[in-house]
């Protein structure tokens, strides 16, 4: 068993920044690849960036690039998502995850994460 908790969301205007945090507990946290995911009210989940076990390798939505930032402290179980330059458009609960899948490669399907926190929100007022 994984569990997930993020923490960090809040209200911020527009411009400005905020640092989510996951942490993780029950399994060996640096094997596996862990992925951010937002979803606003009435739209569907969407990925918004990766890392691999390692933090060798990530990937973003191209709605996020060169705004966010995902990175993760595997001495401390957590991963973290640098949100700069945010925008209304980026009102979302966001949710960490896990997949046992691999560690290797980045995933961006949610279908193949298997360990999900609760969200946190986030609010970007205009």
């Amino acid at each position: 068993q994984v569990q997930l908790i993020e923490s960090g969301g809040g209200l911020v205007q527009a411009g400005g920044s905020l640092r989510l945090s996951c942490a993780a507990s029950g399994r060996s946290f640096t094997m596996y690849t862990m992925g951010w995911f937002r979803q606003a009210p009435g739209k569907e989940r969407e990925f918004v960036a990766g890392i691999t076990g390692r933090g060798d390798s990530t990937y973003y939505a191209d709605s996020v690039k060169g705004r966010f930032t995902v990175s993760r402290d595997n001495a401390k179980n957590t991963a973290y998502l640098q949100m700069n330059s945010l925008k209304p458009d980026d009102t979302a609960l966001y949710l960490c995850a896990l997949t046992t899948e691999t560690g290797k490669r980045l995933v961006t399907a949610d279908a193949r994460y298997n360990y999900w926190g609760q969200g946190t929100q986030v609010t970007v007022s205009s």
